[in-house]
């Protein structure tokens, strides 16, 4: 049973008018087999929850913990943490002039499993991946994410994530910029990973819309930098109605 554990989690990034508090306190506790939704209004700081789980040195850990199964994961570098276990699928996915698709998979797998994949079985997995996924046999050899298109970037994060299996899923905003159709296959690939790897997933997003297809175990309401409300699937379909107007008026009048 894997265990990522977050702490009265401060954080703070350096702007042109000085340090800026985004994260006040945050915590977070997310276990294999479960998914956790957090959601909020734009400057929350639900993708600043991501980028620091991963370690993206712009932001500042002022106080607080984030432990993978008892290990610190704030003394950790960006690359252990992901041999670790940790994973982010990315808002905007970076383009990797000169990496093909194929090299940065098998490259990636090896780092995490201290060993290059049998070679026959992991074409045949990374075949079937992208069957699933509907992308075209030839972005395999094409640089990475170069020339593709929004939606098939996201398609290509979510094929990294059924390949390397790994033990806590970080998913920023996998469902923006989607058509319905793009939608449905991005859910359906994450939908795959959770029931045969039993990955802890934290799904980062705006709109309930990726729900109806990935179904959430608990929903956690992001306002200015703290957990305003948490519940169950139930909190997400309130949000649809409601918005998020009462949270943003609690937050002023506090």
């Amino acid at each position: 049973m894997t265990e990522l554990q977050i702490r009265d989690l401060h954080v703070s990034v350096q702007t042109e008018q000085g340090t800026k508090a985004i994260l006040k306190g945050v915590d977070l506790t997310v276990k294999s087999g479960e998914t956790h939704a957090i959601m909020g209004p734009n400057g929350s700081g639900k993708s600043t929850l991501a980028y620091t789980i991963a370690g993206h040195p712009k932001y500042t850990v002022d106080s607080g913990s984030i432990t993978l199964d008892g290990e610190d994961v704030l003394a950790m570098t960006v690359d252990a943490r992901a041999r670790a276990g940790l994973f982010l699928a990315m808002q905007y996915p970076v383009e990797i002039p000169g990496v093909t698709v194929t090299n940065f998979l098998r490259t990636a797998k090896t780092a995490i499993d201290g060993e290059p994949p049998a070679v026959r079985s992991w074409i045949k997995d990374v075949k079937t991946s992208m069957e699933n996924l509907r992308m075209d046999p030839s972005f395999a050899q094409r640089n990475l994410n170069e020339g593709f298109s929004g939606g098939e970037k996201k398609r290509n994060e979510i094929l990294q994530l059924e390949l390397l299996k790994p033990k806590i899923a970080i998913l920023d905003e996998t469902d923006s910029g989607l058509d319905v159709d793009a939608l449905k296959i991005v859910s359906d690939g994450v939908n795959r990973a959770r029931e045969s790897t039993d990955v802890g997933v934290l799904l980062i997003t705006h709109y309930t819309r990726i729900l109806r297809y990935i179904r959430p175990d608990f929903v956690h309401v992001f306002v200015e930098g703290r957990i305003a409300e948490e519940g169950g699937p139930e909190l997400a379909e309130r949000l649809e109605e409601e918005g998020y107007d009462r949270f943003l008026n609690n937050a002023k009048v506090g």
